[in-house]
């Protein structure tokens, strides 16, 4: 039983880790930040190529050795940057809700136009305010995603994170005692994987023809 609790607290990263690598071995990582989840099997990967806008979340990023090479830029700008089909995987981890709707559109059109393989985003189910932290203007929501919006992308979508109503801001429990909830909110994980709709997050995956 407690093995199972452990990997119930851990699907978000296992399923990302075998996303990505049974795609290929290069993945771009939009808005990667200063602790992206792909730390936990970039030694992994042939290549892996950090994008984004706040240097001081690239520095940390690059002081961990998580990724092999780092841009800072503006990620509605990584056509500038990167040619069609130059990485088998592209991910957007947290990424989608900091824009407005129409910029999002474009962001997930472009990285779909620089994947070979797959394109995998992660996003709160729906809208989730949040304002600025650590001195990072970008961490601002804008915008908020849903699985029907996704769908209609042509994405497989599975919900992450336990039942929403648990979940607050930055993702944690909303109430007291915070590991009892914490656990509960685990529990839920099976039901909601299958009923994204009733989930705090939004783990969506495009694969395409090639892969």
């Amino acid at each position: 039983m407690l093995e199972i609790f452990r990997r119930l607290s851990r699907e978000y990263f296992l399923r990302l880790e075998a996303e990505v690598l049974s795609a290929g071995t290069t993945l771009l990582d939009v808005g990667c930040g200063g602790s992206s989840p792909i730390r936990f099997f970039s030694h992994k990967l042939h290549y892996a190529v950090g994008v984004d806008a706040f240097l001081p979340a690239i520095e940390q990023s690059r002081a961990h050795k998580i990724h092999h090479e780092y841009r800072q830029m503006d990620v509605l700008a990584l056509e500038t940057a990167f040619p069609p089909q130059s990485f088998d995987v592209v991910v957007a981890l947290d990424v989608i809700e900091h824009f407005e709707k129409a910029d999002g559109y474009q962001l997930i059109a472009s990285m779909e136009r620089i994947a070979r393989r797959k394109v995998i985003i992660f996003t709160p189910n729906g809208f989730q305010p949040q304002g600025d932290f650590d001195d990072n203007p970008y961490q601002l929501h804008r915008s908020g995603w849903t699985v029907k919006d996704m769908r209609a992308l042509g994405y497989s979508v599975s919900g992450m994170s336990g039942y929403k109503p648990l979940r607050g801001a930055h993702s944690e429990v909303k109430w007291k005692p915070k590991l009892f909830w914490h656990r509960v909110s685990v529990l839920t994980q099976p039901l909601v994987r299958h009923i994204p709709h009733l989930a705090y997050q939004l783990f969506c995956v495009k694969t395409f023809s090639d892969a």
